[in-house]
């Protein structure tokens, strides 16, 4: 051979490696075996493919028999044994390759499947090519578990690919949000308000809940979910809960759509006024507590308020988490319905004996009680009567002879002490109480039939400036103001009178608060006069007064 013809020779074969290798050709199956394909691509010699690359997926059998042609991607022509070096694996990648450029450049969806993760997102089969989806790209939404996603076919966008790098990137949120957007287009397009949709909770917040009702959200307030209380969202629904809701308003301008839930059920406030008459008594639960009172609700949907100030007869200034918990079955009394505003206000201390009417059976006015001094106070004594019940008895009728502070200082807390009853008051819820009217008023004994106008004879016992302090009857307390001492103004002199000494006087007052008469010597001498004059003349007969009076007494002594 001469040079020039195995020059020709090496370029010729060069030519063909350069042509050849990088490239998918075509080649027949010539055999199959011990899980290898010989194939002939008209090269020096045949070369060998794994069996399992020509299964149409993994773990299903090779779907290739002898004298098939089939497309082969060639590695190297020739290798250390002569043999050609072939691949079906990238003879498939380099297909898919030549296909995904061609949809890449005119923005077309592929097919893939999620088989994979990798730092960062996951790695999807692209009939072939492995590509590249990033975490964020996978949903609309932050997506917990993408297990329900993987081994499934389903579209992708392809946001860049690098063939010389062998890099493809793609999403699948870009097909949802493009989906979504024509979904969105087409419901505003058919929207109206009363309509009721199905929709899946996208999310919670502390207001409302955000329905995805496919393409666009709506919101439902809190106040929309149910007909009852509801404190929190949370309370009724759950993020990926599908639901069916009614579209209650829809500005077509802002495209904010208004949604309900509760609307698409009857309204339990329809005909409250008959279904719970005043007076009337029902039971419900406890379904939420305030610093004011409590909510019980009576069937789904309605709720009533108790005050606090219906909750007990008794316990007073108390939170109402005291008195009630949640969840606990109360019998109330309705007390007020008002339907337009939807509120009803409720009564738990109705359905109880009031304990003031209570007492005031077991004890009227005038009974005596015992009980312990619960508490003392500048102005009184308080007394346990029953359990919850406390009485009053006021300083003032603590003693008819101390003082009114001397007395109050005379008892301790915790001493047992009996006392009358003076007065209760239902209405106001209070008890008054006496000790000292447990013995006899000695004023009111001293006092015996003496009223006022009668005239009585007194014992001076002390003399005082302003006038003389007496006794009258058996001992009753009594005063006559200087003043009164006599009808001629020299005489109205208190030193006139003497320790011991015996005094007429008229009774002008009877002040059983203070105890006290009032009495009147100047009275007594005029109502003497008038007397005199009216039985033995007068100072136009000529007689003169002494004349007059003299003659009257010596009538009255007989002589």
């Amino acid at each position: 051979m001469t040079a020039e013809s195995f020059a020709a020779l090496l370029e010729e074969s060069l030519g063909e490696r350069d042509s050849l290798e990088g490239t998918v050709v075509e080649g027949t199956v010539v055999s199959l075996s011990n899980d290898m394909v010989l194939i002939d691509v008209g090269l020096k010699s045949e070369g060998r493919v794994a069996l399992k690359e020509f299964a149409p997926a993994a773990g299903e059998p090779a779907n290739v028999n002898v004298g098939d042609t089939v497309e082969v991607y060639v590695e190297r022509m020739e290798d250390k044994n002569g043999e050609s070096v072939l691949s079906r694996d990238k003879a498939k990648r380099e297909e898919a390759w030549t296909a995904l450029e061609v949809q890449f450049n005119n923005n077309e969806r592929v097919q893939g499947v999620i088989f994979g993760r990798v730092k960062g997102g996951f790695t999807v089969d692209l009939n072939g090519a492995v590509a590249f989806l990033p975490g964020s790209q996978v949903d609309i939404r932050p997506v917990r578990d993408i297990t329900p996603l993987m081994g499934n076919a389903q579209p992708f966008q392809i946001l860049k690919m690098d063939r010389t790098r062998g890099n493809i990137v793609v999403s699948r949120r870009a097909v949802l949000e493009e989906s979504r957007a024509e979904q969105h287009a087409e419901l505003m397009k058919n929207l109206k308000e009363g309509e009721t949709l199905e929709g899946v909770v996208k999310n919670i917040t502390d207001y409302g809940a955000f329905v995805d009702l496919g393409g666009v959200d709506g919101l439902l307030h809190v106040t929309d979910i149910s007909w009852r209380r509801i404190n929190h969202p949370s309370e009724a629904l759950t993020i990926g809960e599908t639901v069916k809701v009614q579209v209650i308003r829809f500005n077509a301008e802002t495209q904010r759509i208004s949604l309900g839930m509760k609307q698409l059920e009857a309204d339990p406030w329809e005909g409250v006024d008959a279904k719970y008459p005043l007076n009337g008594r029902f039971k419900g639960a406890v379904t939420n507590i305030t610093d004011y009172g409590a909510f019980v609700e009576l069937e789904s949907g309605i709720e009533g308020l108790v005050h606090v100030s219906e909750m007990s007869w008794t316990k007073k200034n108390v939170h109402p988490g005291k008195i009630v918990s949640t969840s606990q079955e109360v019998e109330v009394m309705v007390l007020d319905v008002d339907a337009s505003k939807r509120r009803i206000s409720l009564g738990i201390k109705q359905c109880m004996d009031n304990p003031w009417d209570t007492f005031l059976d077991k004890y009227p006015v005038g009974s005596e009680v015992e009980g312990e001094i619960k508490n003392i106070t500048e102005f009184g004594l308080f007394i346990g009567l029953t359990d919850d019940i406390d009485g009053m008895v006021h300083m003032s009728d603590l003693s008819w002879d101390q003082s009114a502070e001397d007395a109050l200082a005379g008892y301790n807390k915790g001493d047992v002490v009996k006392a009358k009853v003076l007065d209760v008051d239902t209405d106001k819820e209070r008890i008054s109480l006496g000790i000292k009217q447990l013995a006899g008023d000695p004023f009111e004994d001293a006092l015996g039939d003496i009223k006022r106008g009668d005239v009585v004879t007194c014992t001076v016992v002390k003399v005082t400036e302003a006038g003389i302090e007496v006794e009258a009857g058996e001992g009753a307390p009594g005063f006559i103001r200087k003043a009164d001492l006599s009808r001629d103004r020299g005489e109205q002199r208190p030193d006139r009178f003497a320790e011991g000494e015996k005094v007429d006087a008229k009774v002008t007052a009877v002040d059983k608060s203070s105890r006290k008469l009032t009495l009147s010597i100047k009275a007594h001498e005029s109502d003497v006069e008038k007397e005199a004059m009216a039985n033995f003349g007068s100072s136009d007969s000529g007689a003169s007064l002494g004349d007059i009076l003299g003659k009257a007494l010596k009538e009255k002594s007989g002589e």
